[in-house]
């Protein structure tokens, strides 16, 4: 089934980051590939140390959309798409049973990977865009971003809109390490 983690509020990453700790918990073969990041945090620093998860990343952070250059965005369009190519042999080969794709609302948003590759990647989730077919259990696919496409919405088996009432960043506190990264 495909799960999609959206909205303006908190904990869309945080909910896929707990998901692949459950299934690694339980003996799942995980990747989790993040998408527009390429920052350190502390997410990423367990998910490493877990054998059962593959960690899939820019291979340097590019920065704000409103600050790249095309050439920044052509290479960073490159290097999503190799991603996503690496998660659809893994999905052709059975090498996992939970994908998790944080932040790829963005890169469908503005142009920054093939969606026909995400496409691929989706209909590897077996009854995905079929409401009669029996879902089978594996693999599952998480989708996490704001904003999302319609087209992920309309594909998605569950979907969550996380919804900010408050947050801190309104007072102009700034993220803090441990907490928001």
């Amino acid at each position: 089934m495909i799960q999609l983690y959206t909205g303006k509020g908190k904990g869309k990453t945080t909910a896929a980051v707990g998901l692949a700790v459950r299934a690694a918990g339980r003996g799942l073969r995980v990747v989790f590939a993040q998408f527009m990041k390429g920052r350190e945090t502390g997410e990423i620093a367990v998910l490493e140390r877990l054998p059962q998860v593959k960690v899939l990343r820019l291979p340097r952070h590019y920065g704000f959309y409103s600050k790249l250059t095309d050439a920044d965005k052509e290479e960073l369009k490159a290097a999503q798409d190799a991603i996503l190519e690496e998660i659809l042999k893994l999905l052709r080969t059975h090498m996992c049973d939970l994908v998790v794709l944080d932040e790829v609302t963005y890169p469908v948003k503005w142009g920054l990977c093939d969606e026909g590759l995400l496409r691929a990647v989706l209909n590897e989730a077996g009854g995905a865009g079929a409401p009669d077919a029996p879902a089978p259990c594996f693999p599952e696919i998480v989708l996490t971003g704001r904003d999302a496409a319609q087209s992920l919405v309309d594909v998605a088996d569950y979907v969550t809109v996380m919804q900010a009432v408050r947050h801190p960043f309104e007072k102009g506190v700034r993220a803090r390490r441990g907490i928001e990264y």
